[in-house]
């Protein structure tokens, strides 16, 4: 989950490499480094953030026709200015830059000692380029190749060499790493952001592939030394897509952009007549026919996408759905056969366990159907289709928009095989066409909520323990709601179906523990206020999400948070706004680094 960053051409490969991690810093911040060729190899790293590199580069700047960079999230070794990357050989011939897990590492960390290598951290990585010197003569890319067969587990790497000073190599398996050719200059990265302002056009390694980037032209070989040939394609990224414009932090620019998201996509999938998939869609409606069962899985918030797309496919489809935690998937039984289709989550399209459990499924011939926000990746390269929730860049670590834009995909797909098996007619597709055609002026009224939710927040920023309730597709909702305090305000907090509150959860109620309800008009809702009438009999402090002019809950509630009303399909869209809103205010009344929570990285990679 670590950003890397390699670039060679006519700029201060130092500022490149900064702009660069600084934009990868939403995978990982705590340690950082810079390794330039300028007559020799020269490095800089420090535990901490990148303020702290810029400091140490303020006072002892470096210089050169190549570098690399890196920014880190610990997997082996704790947070020390040692097991900060870039790491060299012991002769300071060659630096590297590693994003992955080596599992491996011990043993031929042990066979490298034996012939007299000396190790200074306690990272996996610093095997790797030991491991290179150890075969280097005077071909980098035959000693990366030989390296490159020993290592088990993932890695993309960018590495330069004291004797090779305009050349970057990069490795790619199982990590990301997308290349980007400017005028007279490429660039290297773990994602595309970093390549904007350089980059006019790119191109995605693929596992299995070494790059090596000069400054005119960029080779491409397999890991047996094989040339390969594939084309670049445009990037289209833009600056301000990546800037926080106005905004403090970029996890409120993205709360605040998700009725444009909506909007986009509406326009993009209901068209006349019937519903528009992405031009990756390749399933035919025969095989949508025969479908007689859909497995979701996915991680964190994809996760709780899935649990609410569940919903839509068993009520719109009339298909059985299970939602599996893909980190658990994998290691199941995996009772499924050929009339299951496996639907997997991911924002990034890089999410390790996702990928692990996808490649699973091919394994046993079962088809797959990636909901993704990134073109390219490795998950749309390896399910037989794709759909994309065209979300635009999210760099905030906390997924917000990206988690509505997957909403709306998965109950525009469950659409589509609703009209394709027969299940909706055709006027009650235009009456769902009609009420999401309302959505991005629904989702911008409750955005004028936020600051009424910021004095929400004020009154309970106190609280250690927060409760969430939800019942039917909103349970997924106070799932969604607990996870983000957690992740951006560090407050304990646990999302529960209401239902279940008498079986155990109610024990933890006092005025001192908020409890968050998520109460629409809906199917359940006269079940849901009894619940959280319940809470309230205990102290509990209730705050309710609830269909705007609700009187009954106005008077159960401490504080009620409007939204208009919607369908119950609908609601989950909804109604998750105003927990995004309360995370954001809490964890900024608590003094948090909203955009980079602690411990956490955007994409998880590794497994």
């Amino acid at each position: 989950m670590c950003g890397i960053v390699g670039y060679t051409g006519k700029r201060n490969v130092t500022n490149v490499v900064m702009v660069g991690l600084e934009r990868l810093e939403y995978r990982g911040y705590d340690s950082c480094g810079i390794a330039t060729v300028n007559g020799g190899l020269k490095t800089r790293k420090t535990a901490g953030r990148l303020q702290q590199l810029k400091d140490i580069l303020a006072r002892d700047p470096l210089d050169g026709t190549a570098g690399i960079g890196h920014t880190r999230w610990a997997t082996h070794g704790t947070v020390t200015d040692e097991n900060a990357h870039p790491f060299t050989d012991s002769a300071r011939r060659i630096a590297l830059v590693h994003n992955g897990i080596i599992e491996n590492y011990r043993e031929l960390r042990a066979r490298l000692k034996k012939s007299g290598h000396r190790f200074l951290s306690d990272t996996d990585t610093e095997v790797i380029v030991h491991l290179v010197a150890s075969f280097y003569r005077q071909d980098l890319a035959a000693a990366i190749r030989r390296a490159a067969a020993l290592l088990k587990g993932s890695f993309s790497l960018a590495i330069i060499a004291e004797r090779e000073p305009g050349r970057v190599y990069a490795v790619k398996l199982g990590s990301p790493l997308v290349i980007g050719r400017g005028r007279d200059e490429h660039i290297v990265a773990s994602d595309a952001p970093a390549l904007v302002g350089i980059a006019r056009r790119m191109l995605p390694l693929q596992d299995g592939e070494l790059a090596i980037l000069e400054r005119d032209r960029v080779t491409i070989q397999d890991f047996k030394g094989r040339k390969v040939e594939r084309p670049f394609v445009k990037l289209e990224l833009k600056q301000k897509a990546i800037s926080r414009g106005r905004y403090p932090h970029f996890m409120r620019k993205e709360i605040f952009e998700q009725p444009a998201v909506i909007r986009e996509n509406i326009a993009r999938r209901f068209t006349r007549p019937g519903i528009s998939l992405d031009p990756e869609f390749l399933f035919y409606p025969d095989e949508i026919e025969k479908v007689e069962r859909i497995v979701i899985q996915a991680c964190g918030t994809s996760w709780h996408a899935g649990l609410v797309g569940r919903y839509f496919f068993e009520k719109l489809c009339r298909i059985p759905v299970s939602v599996e935690v893909s980190s658990e998937l994998r290691t199941s039984e995996f009772v499924y056969d050929g009339r299951t289709m496996m639907l997997a989550i991911s924002q990034s399209g890089e999410t390790a366990d996702t990928l692990a459990a996808l490649r699973e499924a091919s394994l046993r011939e079962i088809r797959s159907l990636a909901v993704l926000n990134t073109r390219r990746s490795s998950i749309d390269r390896e399910a037989d289709s794709s759909v994309y929730i065209h979300a635009g860049p999210e760099i905030g670590v906390a997924s917000t928009k990206a988690y509505t834009a997957q909403l709306f995909t998965l109950l525009g797909l469950a659409l589509y095989f609703a009209r394709v098996r027969g299940t909706l007619p055709d006027s009650e597709l235009r009456a769902i066409a009609g009420h999401c055609r309302k959505l991005p002026a629904q989702l911008a009224k409750v955005l004028r909520l936020d600051r009424r939710i910021k004095d929400v927040a004020a009154r309970l920023s106190f609280a250690h323990d927060f409760i969430f309730l939800g019942r039917g597709i909103n349970y997924p909702t106070a799932l969604e709601g607990a996870l983000k305090l957690k992740e951006i305000a560090y407050v304990h907090a646990t999302g529960h179906p209401a239902g279940e509150m008498k079986h155990g959860p109610i024990s933890l109620i006092t005025d001192n523990v908020p409890v968050i309800g998520i109460a629409p008009r809906d199917r359940v809702y006269d079940r849901m206020v009894a619940n959280l009438a319940e809470a309230k009999a205990r102290n509990g402090r209730i705050i309710c999400v609830g269909t705007e002019g609700d009187r009954d809950l106005a008077e159960l509630a401490e504080t009620v948070l409007p939204i208009p009303a919607v369908p119950e399909y609908l609601s989950p869209l909804l109604a998750v706004i105003p927990l995004q809103l309360l995370a954001y205010h809490v964890a900024v009344l608590r003094g948090c680094d909203v955009d980079k929570p602690r411990n956490l990285a955007k994409s998880v990679t590794v497994e």
